[in-house]
């Protein structure tokens, strides 16, 4: 049996606090469910949550957003690992107004853009799944074109986000593309709007990238690849917690994040190589024991291993680890469907895991 070291425990209690925050049964209506059936049975599950006041966004941000030091977490202009290009902190008037350039102010980014859904509507505008604080200039930067991979380039923002012609198939237009690390961000987030207005987007304008509440097909391809490419980090655990908090929904694809593949597929052609993807369960379903291929960037490490039901329940089971293979110990797992996760370096892997 693998020993974890110490540092690792306590991570691993601290992860334990923030996935136990699924409500027993929220996703029971989601088990053995895939396609649109599953989508409009997460719909059902994520409807009707609590809508706040526009005004008000600014305050909650400090319990969505906030880093150390009372630092807002701004995903434009963030450097993960490294030093960005400047701070903001909250409650020191670094909310805008005038700016002439980056640095000078944050605001609220609409990264769903309003005009998409039909301007200050509710519930859609203010739903904080989708609203996040980002420097009020790269903010008018991004207008509110598509994201997007980016081809040629026009502009480049102070972290690296990049505006300019779209490189991917099916769009030529103009389109925003974030740093990688946070390109899994978006995309979960855009699932999420897919989903909690499934169905309830008859009026809504939509855009060069979605037709109503659904991605066009080169977005989704894109936001497939995105969101395998960038798995779940603990930022958006934390970030989905706390606004489940304040609205009292969440968001599917953060807690299961297997339920994007579930509905949508997966991505086409060469962008199946990426991270999430590449964790294989065999046999699946299983019994007494399974096998995880481990994903190369993960190889010489010793890794987290969650089992996770579909009410928030988790498992640490006993694993043996040979190579670029683990071992998992099946036999005290309830028959179920299940979503195995695999952390390591603050990145996660998943995968749907069926016992029988």
């Amino acid at each position: 049996m693998q020993i974890f070291f110490l540092s690792q425990i306590l991570f691993l209690l601290l992860f334990v606090t923030t996935f136990a925050q699924i409500p027993p049964g929220y996703y029971d209506a989601a088990g053995g469910l895939s396609g649109t059936a599953l989508q409009s049975a997460l719909h059902n599950t994520i409807k009707n949550h609590t809508v706040v006041d526009y005004g008000s966004l600014y305050t909650w941000f400090q319990t969505t957003d906030m880093e150390s030091g009372n630092v807002v977490r701004d995903m434009y202009s963030d450097v993960p690992g490294g030093t960005p290009p400047y701070v903001y902190h909250y409650n020191s008037g670094d909310e805008c107004g005038n700016y002439g350039g980056e640095g000078a102010c944050y605001n609220r980014e609409h990264s769903w853009p309003k005009s998409w859904f039909g301007g200050e509507v509710s519930p859609m505008y203010t739903d904080l799944f989708h609203l996040y604080p980002t420097d009020g200039y790269v903010n008018n930067q991004r207008n509110n074109y598509p994201y997007g991979d980016v081809g040629s380039v026009t502009w480049t923002s102070l972290n690296g986000s990049r505006l300019g012609s779209c490189s991917d198939a099916g769009y030529t237009g103009t389109v925003f593309e974030p740093i990688d690390d946070y390109k899994g961000d978006f995309a979960r987030t855009y699932f999420y709007m897919s989903t909690r207005y499934y169905t309830e987007d008859n009026n809504w304008p939509g855009s060069p990238m979605t037709d109503g509440s659904q991605l066009k097909p080169w977005a989704l391809q894109v936001m497939l690849d995105w969101s395998a490419q960038d798995p779940v980090s603990e930022k958006e655990t934390s970030r989905n917690n706390a606004v489940y908090q304040v609205q009292h929904n969440r968001n599917p694809f953060i807690d299961h994040p297997e339920f994007v593949n579930e509905i949508w597929g997966f991505p086409v052609g060469a962008r199946q190589n990426h991270g999430a993807l590449s964790l294989k369960i065999f046999p699946n379903p299983c019994s007494e024991f399974c096998t995880v291929g481990m994903p190369s960037p993960v190889e010489d490490q010793v890794p987290t291993i969650m089992i996770i039901s579909m009410n928030g329940t988790i498992w640490y089971p006993e694993f043996r680890s040979a190579g670029p293979e683990l071992t998992i110990n099946m036999h005290s797992l309830p028959a179920g469907i299940y979503c195995l996760m695999l952390k390591s370096d603050q990145r996660i892997w998943y995968s749907r895991l069926v016992k029988e």
